[in-house]
């Protein structure tokens, strides 16, 4: 079997998760589904494991996490290398490093798999399977990504549309935005359409090959901000200066939407992003009244509610489908179906100059 070689996105903030999830602090480096953080168990996920499939690890991060991330990944072994952004340039960037960076360990063939670190997979396996699939058309020269077969009609993904098979997988007919509900609900139905999740398996040289063709000014200062460097063992500190300079764009804009060798492995397995605390709730073990807790807790006919405390004792009377958050001096209390909405709470704080919680 051939290795892939793990790149671990770590550098986004989940500002929909506040006020648990902040700059200095974000998700992935917070427990939220079991003891594991939700970088520890993606590379749990990614682990080199007796398949051989994966071999060691780089994670992508914001050199402010960076002391975090390496208490964090203290007990993996093989240690995982971490690339040290200055500054966030979306995942064009990402890419276009990870496979300039897996170049000069000398295999340009080799394959590499972008993941984001912030995901809840329960199970591994038809992760790593669907991962494992993917290998002939990555190395053919395919840009292969990973679709989600979706459990519901869900507005907040983009979708992948399935085309004809190439063997294990398919080829990738389109990248759709994120659907109104009626649109979702025809994507469901239809069969044919997969969950975005935002993974990337392919050579490193043919990424290099089409940022060289759509993308050059990303690809011009990705090269410049590694060739500037500076490196210690097991770490690399991307320049400022140069990365500055980086153009900041998705990899699907950048580059999946306008190429014409993308494919896509299908993956069929519970799977959330965690994006909201609507889907923790969902993700979370409950009681017998639908309610996930956490903390010092109590609840009195209460139903459908997700209530998590780091310290005062927090207790939720008579009410159904509610979402109080008690974590480093600040409450947040809401419908659940209206969490996505702590986006702009936070960009509120934001302009009301207070840092100090955010």
């Amino acid at each position: 079997m051939s290795i892939i070689t793990p790149v671990i996105l770590s550098g986004g903030s989940g500002t929909r998760l506040w006020p648990a999830s902040r700059a200095a602090f974000p998700k992935q480096l917070l427990r939220f589904i079991g003891d594991r953080t939700l970088l520890q168990a993606t590379l749990d996920r990614l682990s080199p494991g007796p398949d051989g499939l994966f071999g060691p690890a780089a994670i992508l991060t914001n050199v402010a996490h960076a002391a975090e991330t390496r208490l964090q990944i203290a007990g993996f072994d093989p240690q995982p290398v971490l690339i040290l952004e200055p500054f966030g340039r979306n995942t064009a960037a990402c890419a276009a490093v990870a496979a300039i960076w897996a170049i000069g360990r000398g295999d340009p063939e080799g394959l590499v798999l972008l993941a984001p670190s912030d995901h809840h997979i329960p199970d591994p396996l038809p992760f790593r399977r669907a991962a494992a699939a993917a290998v002939d058309a990555a190395r053919s020269g395919r840009l292969v990504t990973i679709g989600i077969k979706p459990a519901h009609p869900e507005t907040g993904y983009g979708y992948i549309r399935m085309g004809g098979p190439l063997g294990e997988i398919f080829e990738a007919a389109e990248f759709v935005e994120k659907p109104d509900l009626e649109t979702a609900k025809a994507y469901l139905a239809d069969g044919r359409y997969y969950w975005n999740g935002g993974y990337f398996l392919f050579r490193a040289d043919r990424m290099l090959e089409e940022m060289a063709r759509l993308q050059p000014d990303i690809l011009q200062a990705a090269r410049a901000a590694l060739a500037a460097a500076a490196s210690s063992p097991g770490t690399i500190a991307l320049d400022a200066a140069a990365f500055e300079a980086c153009p900041s764009d998705s990899i699907d804009y950048a580059i999946m939407e306008k190429t014409d060798r993308i494919a896509m492995a299908p993956l069929d397995t519970a799977w959330n992003d965690l994006g909201s605390w609507a889907a923790i709730w969902e993700a979370s073990q409950k009681d017998a009244s639908g309610n996930a807790l956490f903390g010092d807790v109590l609840v009195l006919d209460a139903n459908d509610c997700l209530v998590r405390t780091d310290g005062p004792q927090v207790t939720v009377i008579e009410t159904r489908d509610l979402v109080v958050i008690v974590e480093r001096g600040a409450v947040l209390v809401a419908p659940k179906d209206k969490v996505q909405k702590v986006k702009a709470i936070v960009e509120a704080l934001r302009r009301a100059g207070r840092q100090d919680l955010i």
